[in-house]
């Protein structure tokens, strides 16, 4: 699968006590919206708005912050990936 290190870097946010609740539950959306039965771009899609919109969060750690981005960098390439393979 090769959402896999995109799936264990959320499960470690959602498993952090430390990170605030209203980010955890965000992050627990972007994996439903992964793991949802749609088309892949549109799951990607999704799942990047959803990380994008928190990443702004003032209360997010900053730790938390960079392990986002790293998602969302994730997502993109495999995005970028999918694209070309249509081509």
């Amino acid at each position: 699968m090769e959402y896999k290190p995109v799936m264990e870097i959320l499960d470690r946010i959602i498993n952090d006590r430390t990170v605030p609740k209203n980010i955890r539950e965000s992050v627990e959306r972007a994996k439903n919206a992964l793991n949802s039965n749609e088309e892949e771009e549109l799951k990607i899609n999704s799942a990047i708005v959803i990380l994008d919109e928190i990443s702004n969060d003032p209360n997010m750690p900053l730790y938390t912050r960079t392990q986002i981005w790293n998602v969302v960098s994730l997502l993109e390439q495999i995005r970028a990936k999918k694209k070309e393979k249509k081509k």
